[in-house]
């Protein structure tokens, strides 16, 4: 199995980006990543006036996919998130809802262990491990790993998560695919800039999809639930598209009629925002798998 080090790494999501490794469709691969801070602030002595920040989050990529074609989809089974001993909290002016009680960056060390984030004295937080940024090139100029699109890219999706099935569209040869930005734990909305931002090694099995079930958009699949993301400038045309495009998915893939569609979205479909701090908003659609299996579809994946 490869190790996609944390030796090759991107602020940018492009075609232009020369792969560092590949895989056949179907390897497993571990990809190991910074923080979104490139482990500036892990030392104790660093602090915001000592230590000039690097740009952007560091993506650890890309990954050329043999046989990966635009059109097709990549299937990102995610096997294993592990995580570093110490996460980062920050607070400040730059972003978040309440930026104005900020004035000045502030940020803290919060040690993980045995599956709980060690907040201080008083509170352990159970850690829910989830990869922030993950996103292949796409078709046109590069975007930064700041932003997310539908080419994937920083999401910040609480449920790209271990034992999901994340799918993403592939817009160039052999899709380029790295990802980064790991949270030991975050919060829906990640309303204060960022989540306990941590290093870690993700153990992925990436396959190539060609079928009439494919998107242009990233989709992800839970023991449970089929989700559609969309990230778009205001949370308002996130939480639209997000819900067209499952409307879409559950009619056109699922084989619904437009009325059932509709009134089931509104009855079972749940809409939740993944983000609210980043240049484009980020906002997914929840919808039961046992609904679309009644309608004799199971998979995203499936022929």
């Amino acid at each position: 199995m490869k190790t996609i080090t944390r030796n090759h790494i991107t602020n940018i999501l492009s075609k232009e980006n020369p792969p560092c490794d590949s895989i056949k469709s179907g390897e497993t691969v571990v990809f190991e990543t910074y923080d979104c801070f490139t482990n500036q602030f892990l030392p104790e002595e660093a602090t915001f006036e000592n230590v000039v920040r690097k740009p952007g989050n560091p993506a650890t990529g890309p990954l050329y996919v043999e046989g990966a074609m635009p059109g097709d989809m990549l299937k990102i089974e995610i096997l294993d998130i592990e995580m570093g001993p110490v996460g980062i909290v920050m607070l400040g002016p730059g972003s978040g809802s309440e930026k104005e009680e900020f004035p000045h960056k502030v940020l803290k060390r919060v040690p993980v262990k045995d599956g709980f984030a060690l907040y201080n004295e008083k509170l352990q937080i159970p850690v829910k491990p989830m990869i922030g940024v993950i996103g292949v090139a796409p078709q046109g100029e590069g975007v930064s790993t700041i932003t997310p699109m539908d080419h994937g890219g920083n999401m910040d999706c609480t449920q790209i998560r271990k034992g999901v099935t994340l799918y993403l569209p592939v817009f160039v040869e052999g899709a380029l695919l790295s990802m980064g930005d790991f949270h030991g734990v975050m919060g829906d909305g990640e309303v204060e800039d960022c989540g306990l931002e941590i290093e870690g090694r993700a153990a992925v099995r990436v396959e190539v999809i060609r079928n009439k079930n494919c998107v242009p958009y990233p989709m992800i699949e839970t023991e449970d639930k089929l989700i559609t993301i969309a990230s778009k400038e205001s949370v308002e045309e996130a939480w639209r598209a997000a819900s067209r495009q499952m409307f879409d998915f559950i009619k056109e893939k699922a084989g619904m009629g437009s009325e059932d569609a509709g009134m089931l979205l509104t009855v079972a479909g749940d809409l939740v925002i993944c983000q609210t701090v980043n240049p484009m908003k980020t906002v997914r659609m929840e919808f039961p798998r046992y609904i679309t299996q009644s309608y004799g579809f199971d998979s995203i994946s499936a022929e």
